[in-house]
């Protein structure tokens, strides 16, 4: 099952018993998850976004039944997307509960959509998400408003792209002040698009959806970001609907040291039952009901990460681009020896948090830039595509043989009941 690096890249190219407290909280999370697992219809996600947002643009494809939503109240994120039209299953986890609440919560406002744009690095001395001095723990964590409840400006749109902006400053755990301008294009991609960054022509009885985002921060500032106070990174994540058949599959460079490049003690060390490193292939549950978070350092990391639904072989690919001399942030919770050390991909199981509550439950693919010391007026620009794939269960078994050199069947046996 060993996965040949240059092959794949010339394929991008282009425990105890619980106590009863403990319990009732799991068998809570059991049951949430469970609800989630109900796909709506993509017109049935953009009835509701549109019943309680304004701001929003559906980008539809002349050539086939491929859409995109995309909520400019919500930072010019994807809010969801459909292979099969309006009637399609709807890919992106929505927060219902919240959306619909019109309310900021602390911490997080955990809107859901399938890709999102944030800025790392999240943890460490050059933090963006704590403030000075507190500790790195959940009761300090903070999303900046910039990238979590401001709401970013129309530029420009046709019927397959759309444009949003925006300017703002941040501070990070250093102290030092960061005065940027985010550019975010969402554009539809059609099939012949899609086949020029796959690298080969997908069968025709596979259905698909496929959009890339162009992501351009600019240093507005008059000051050049420096390492010794603290430098950027775009930072990309996605939200999707966990099951217990989903397995999230990340292939990787393997070698004698590649096991130290995976970083799987985010929030604590994830058990067997929810990570195996099978040879070249990283693989996880993804159900929503234990959280735990891993990362692939760039040195063997490939420009891909997905998902696939065991039950109905529907595969999800998130493709990026990795700068192999790149400066990649570390987000861990923690002051760190090496700062400019992290991951270029992350993958994420929501689940519980210590007091029993949970953001979700969904389960997250991310990507993120290198970090850059950039001089006033100058920009870093990041682009990552995310496609959804459906069809029989054999065509998607074959797809998901020639992506990572295994079957879905195996793959759905990997975590056993």
């Amino acid at each position: 099952m060993k996965y040949p690096f240059h092959a794949l890249s010339l394929l991008l190219l282009a425990a105890c018993n619980p106590a009863p407290k403990q319990a009732d909280q799991a068998k809570q999370a059991d049951q949430q998850a469970a609800k989630t697992t109900d796909a709506a219809t993509f017109q049935q996600d953009e009835n509701f976004l549109h019943n309680h947002l304004g701001n929003l643009v559906t980008l539809k494809s002349p050539d086939d039944s491929s859409m995109v939503l995309v909520a400019g109240d919500y930072q010019a994120r994807v809010m969801t997307s459909s292979a099969g039209g309006y009637h399609g299953k709807s890919y992106g986890w929505l927060n219902h509960k919240l959306i619909e609440s019109g309310k900021y919560n602390p911490h997080i406002n955990a809107y859901g959509g399938e890709e999102r744009f944030w800025l790392g690095p999240e943890g460490g001395q050059y933090a963006l998400f704590f403030p000075k001095g507190k500790p790195f723990a959940f009761e300090n964590w903070q999303t900046p408003g910039l990238i979590d409840t401001a709401v970013f400006d129309l530029k420009d749109q046709s019927s397959t792209a759309v444009h949003y902006y925006k300017e703002g400053t941040l501070q990070n755990y250093a102290g030092a002040d960061f005065q940027v301008g985010i550019s975010r294009k969402i554009t539809l991609l059609n099939r012949a698009t899609l086949t020029q960054q796959l690298g080969f022509t997908l069968p025709q009885s596979i259905a698909s959806v496929a959009y890339r985002t162009e992501n351009t921060l600019t240093n507005k500032g008059k000051n050049t970001w420096e390492e010794s106070t603290g430098l950027l990174s775009i930072w990309l994540l996605g939200m999707f609907t966990p099951s217990d058949k989903t397995v999230i599959v990340v292939p990787f460079k393997a070698g004698a040291n590649a096991r130290a490049a995976i970083h799987d003690d985010y929030f604590g060390k994830i058990p067997p039952g929810y990570l195996q490193v099978k040879d070249s292939l990283l693989l996880m549950k993804a159900n929503g009901l234990k959280r735990g978070k891993v990362g692939l350092a760039p040195e063997i990391a490939i420009p891909m990460a997905g998902s696939v639904d065991t039950e109905s072989g529907a595969i999800t690919l998130v493709l990026f681009s990795i700068n192999k001399n790149g400066k990649y942030v570390n987000s861990k919770w923690e002051q760190q020896k090496e700062p400019y050390k992290g991951d270029v991909v992350n993958c994420y199981n929501d689940g519980p948090l210590e007091d029993g509550s949970q953001i979700g439950p969904f389960y997250e693919l991310e990507s993120s830039s290198d970090a850059r010391p950039l001089a006033p007026g100058h920009s870093l620009t990041y682009s990552q595509t995310t496609v959804h794939l459906e069809g029989s269960y054999a065509t998607m078994d074959s797809l998901a043989q020639r992506l990572w050199h295994m079957s879905i069947q195996d793959i759905s046996t990997v975590f056993p009941k």
